[in-house]
């Protein structure tokens, strides 16, 4: 496995990361995990070299920081750092701080954890969190060794990544970053930014949340088979542009069988810095300028804008939407959208109350767009 350093901070990790935010689960449902088959994809993966294992409080239902604390027993937690999260949302005291990081260590069943973040920071997050005394925690946690490494995850625009990533000596941060989101939220500006003073630099979402793994259709697929390099699949074309980037330190998958633990770390071998052709680049480029003629919602299906208190199933039915338009069969996802209806999670059930787009990292206008999934689909 190809190992970078990590920043400033000494060590060398993985650049293929483990992300515990889609394992396996039982009968479609993401709060119940398919413990066994979790374990042992984990486990494969460490024992094929990926050393950097990323889980958070709210993954999962909350399922997912004890599924990898169990993951790690038997030797695999000292072969491996670990990364969790503190859930900004859930803080408003400084107290609040010490005891969801207290709670995570006895989930992880750990004594400390080696790279810590603060999660999903933003406008409305930071500005709390520092008013509460976030240095002071941070400074103190990491004094009395619970937690190794800091950084913080980051959900907004550029000018308050920067503030943020000079507010503090951050060890590293974690940007959302892939061939469709190189000027999106931090971008690769930020990522340079982060790089140019000394961050560890994680990336999430390389493959958008599965959307450019999923359902691709023919001509977009064809721009693919049609290159020098046909033998490549969708996932590894993805993994390589980020990869390629010399500022990234790990790149995060959220891998759910093997095969895909398999087919990742075959990409994370060859994948060095700087490899990229002129040629590949201009292969990746124009499916990026594909894709984007055919997005209709920004949504990376990350689910912080569930539960909805009227029982909208946000995130699925964007994902509809988004697929409707393309893959160029609106009739297609009609039907599919029906689901949704009998579950009683159709967009038509939104009142308008606002709390899904104050949770939105996406900063997605998502009154605005269910109301349109309503007189597409309904």
């Amino acid at each position: 496995m190809q190992l970078r350093d990590f920043g400033k901070t000494g060590v060398a990790t993985s650049v293929l990361g483990f992300g515990c935010m889609r394992l396996p689960v039982l009968e479609d449902n993401p709060d119940q995990i398919d413990e066994d088959m979790a374990i042992a994809i984990i486990r494969e993966g460490i024992d094929s070299g990926i050393n950097y294992i990323d889980t958070a409080w709210a993954y999962h239902g909350e399922q997912s920081e004890p599924l990898v604390g169990r993951a790690l027993k038997d030797g695999y937690r000292e072969k491996a750092y670990l990364a969790t999260k503190l859930p900004s949302w859930l803080i408003n005291t400084r107290e609040e701080m010490d005891h969801y990081l207290n709670e995570q260590l006895k989930r992880l069943d750990t004594e400390y954890i080696d790279f810590y973040l603060v999660h999903t920071l933003n406008k409305k997050h930071w500005p709390r969190l520092t008013a509460n005394g976030l240095f002071d925690f941070l400074n103190a946690a990491k004094q009395d060794g619970r937690i190794k490494h800091i950084g913080f995850s980051f959900h907004d625009e550029l000018p308050l990544f920067k503030e943020i990533v000079d507010a503090y000596p951050w060890d590293f941060c974690q940007i959302q970053f892939n061939y469709m989101d190189t000027a999106y939220q931090a971008g690769l500006e930020g990522l340079r930014y982060a790089a140019g003073r000394g961050l560890g630099l994680v990336v999430m979402e390389p493959l958008r949340g599965g959307n450019l793994v999923r359902n691709i259709p023919d001509d977009i697929m064809g721009l693919w088979k049609h290159s020098k390099w046909p033998e490549r699949t969708p996932a590894e074309w993805a993994l390589r542009y980020v990869m390629d980037m010399p500022e990234v330190s790990v790149v995060l998958s959220g891998m759910g069988n093997a095969e895909e633990v398999r087919e990742n770390i075959r990409t994370a071998e060859v994948a060095v810095q700087n490899h990229l052709t002129a040629e590949e680049k201009e292969v990746i480029e124009s499916v990026a300028s594909e894709y984007k003629n055919r997005t209709q919602v920004n949504c990376t299906q990350c689910g912080y804008c569930m539960p909805c208190p009227f029982g909208v199933d946000i995130p699925r039915a964007f994902y509809m939407l988004n697929n409707a338009y393309i893959y160029s069969d609106l009739q297609a996802f009609k039907t599919r959208y029906q689901a949704l209806v009998r579950s009683g999670n159709q967009a038509s059930l939104c009142q308008a109350c606002g709390a899904c787009e104050q949770a939105c990292p996406q900063h997605i206008e998502i009154i605005k767009t269910l109301k349109r999934l309503v007189a597409d689909f309904e």
